[in-house]
């Protein structure tokens, strides 16, 4: 055969051999299959109308643009469920029994210009469910049953902010936005920063006084530990953000522990059950406590609480006896120690002595297992304290501690047996306004973090209890319950823009919980 006629035949093979190639590709792609309409759907070029169907179907024809589902027999859409309608423009989820959405249901849905959810049993939605939806031009959710609060509050954020055409929807609830405009809302409308304590260190011994102070630029703790024979100071490390054990004062039996800084030098309080009372002060070289002066134990003889204060200048403690034989006695810094200054009446079994200064008149309010709580007033002249009166029909008084609201007085008193009691000043007298649950309560503690009041009651029964002031009804609420064993007393602490509430326990660890605000529009 010639070099041409060669040449010939190769190309002749070469196109049979593609001609063949083609046939095999073209007979394959008959062979696949095309995505046929779903059972419960009806298809045409570029729309499926679905009815009736148990799930989300998982193939549609090629070139659906459009897609309605009515009647639906499922209540929630999973996340990425119309992922595979890559080029869906219009979905209508309507007439539905649909009661949750998940947050990214709509994934992937990067050509949708229209969506309805109307006419299903929405509550509420997820945050930022439309967030990826770039040119959604027209939302539709009118028919739902909106729960206007703060996992709601997001969407009324958006709603003011999107360019997405939104009808008008309305609050089913709560009572106070029940019937009003979604787009008649805002963010400001919800008050949706909560809180939580939670646990924030343990400490591995029990207690049964907690005192904060500051001291040299530093945040310190103090705790009485009767079983270790220990008054322990902590210190917070502002590097590890955690307290660390600082100094000891070696004590048979204390049960209260209380620091005062007079002209910028410390002193320390130890209450004991058992071998005295003494007050210690603090020496920078060498760093130690040392003893500076004994207690009359003819006068206490079975302390039970300290409590400092100032007063026309001067600084006092008063300890609160609780036994049989002893008084009640207050002493007054002079120079270089306190010395006895005014017994305060015997044979009462005091548990607890607040002080109070109430339009500019310096109160002692003193409760006892034996007597209702007494009250005695500063006389100036005499420069002691006189009987002023009683709060009757008040028994088995553990402890009473102040507060106020505003400008208004009030009073808490816990009792072992029996509810505690919430009372306010009315000018003369105190009226009761509130009774809290509390048996097996022996403290109470009121205090502030920021812009809340709160109240906790400890129980040696059960769990103590959180309460948090409610400015619209003028009473403590239930907020959180604390798991915590026979807690004795409570301080809070506020440092490196943490609020820490330390718990002393008498027979469990001795606990400090951090204050946390939890944004519920966030979950």
């Amino acid at each position: 055969m010639s070099e041409c006629g060669s040449r010939w035949m190769i190309r002749f093979l070469v196109v049979v051999v593609f001609c063949l190639v083609l046939c095999m590709e073209e007979a394959s792609s008959k062979k696949a299959k095309i995505p046929r309409c779903p059972a419960t759907c009806s298809c045409t070029k570029d729309s499926a109308f679905c009815v009736d169907t148990k799930a989300i179907p998982k193939s549609f024809p090629p070139g659906i643009i459009s897609l309605t589902m009515v009647n639906a027999a499922f209540t929630t859409i999973p996340e990425g469920a119309f992922s595979h309608l890559t080029l869906l423009q219009f979905l209508f989820i309507e007439n539905n029994d649909i009661q949750a959405l998940s947050k990214y249901t709509f994934r992937g849905l990067k050509s949708l210009t229209h969506l309805s959810l109307s006419n299903n049993n929405l509550q509420t939605l997820p945050r930022d469910l439309f967030k990826n939806l770039d040119i959604l031009t027209d939302l539709d959710l009118r028919g739902n049953s909106f729960l206007c609060d703060c996992k709601i509050k997001w969407l009324v954020d958006w709603i003011e902010k999107t360019n997405t055409t939104v009808p008008a929807v309305y609050c089913a609830s709560p009572f106070e936005f029940q019937g009003r405009r979604v787009h008649d809302l805002t963010p400001r409308d919800f008050n949706c920063i909560s809180a939580d304590f939670a646990v924030y260190e343990t400490f591995p011994f029990h207690s049964v006084s907690v005192e904060s102070y500051d001291f040299s630029g530093d945040q310190f703790v103090t705790f009485a530990q009767p079983d270790s024979g220990y008054c322990t100071v902590y210190v917070w490390d502002h590097v590890e953000m955690i307290f660390r054990k600082f100094h000891n004062i070696t004590s048979r039996s204390a049960v209260y522990c209380k620091p005062v800084v007079i002209n910028n030098t410390l002193h320390m309080v130890v209450a004991q059950l058992f071998g005295g009372s003494h007050i210690y002060k603090w020496e920078d070289a060498p760093q130690r406590f040392i003893k500076i002066q004994d207690i009359d134990t003819t006068r206490v003889r079975k302390p039970n609480f300290v409590e400092t204060f100032l007063l026309d200048g001067e600084w006092y403690f008063v300890v609160a006896d609780s036994s049989k034989a002893g008084s009640t006695s207050i002493y007054r810094w002079n120079s270089n120690g306190f010395y006895s200054h005014q017994s305060l009446h015997p044979w009462h079994r005091d548990t607890h002595v607040e002080f109070i200064d109430a339009g500019g008149k310096p109160h002692l309010i003193l409760s006892s297992a034996s007597q209702p709580p007494i009250i005695y007033q500063w006389n100036p002249s005499q420069k002691q304290f006189t009987f002023h009166s009683q709060i009757t029909e008040m028994a088995d008084i553990q402890m009473v501690k102040h507060f106020w609201v505003r400008r208004a007085l009030y009073l808490c008193l816990t009792r072992f047996i029996g509810d505690s009691k919430i009372m306010r000043w009315e000018g003369q007298r105190f009226v009761e306004i509130q009774t809290l649950p509390s048996r097996g309560s022996m403290v109470v503690y009121p205090f502030t973090v920021g812009p809340r009041l709160y109240l906790i009651l400890g129980s040696d029964f059960s769990f103590s209890k959180v309460y948090l002031w409610d400015d619209l009804t003028q009473r403590f609420q239930p907020f959180q319950e604390l798991n915590m064993r026979a807690p004795r007393a409570f301080s809070l602490i506020s440092v490196d823009n943490k609020d820490i509430l330390l718990a002393a326990s008498f027979k469990g660890n001795t606990l400090a919980y951090q204050h946390l605000l939890v944004d519920l529009s966030a979950k």
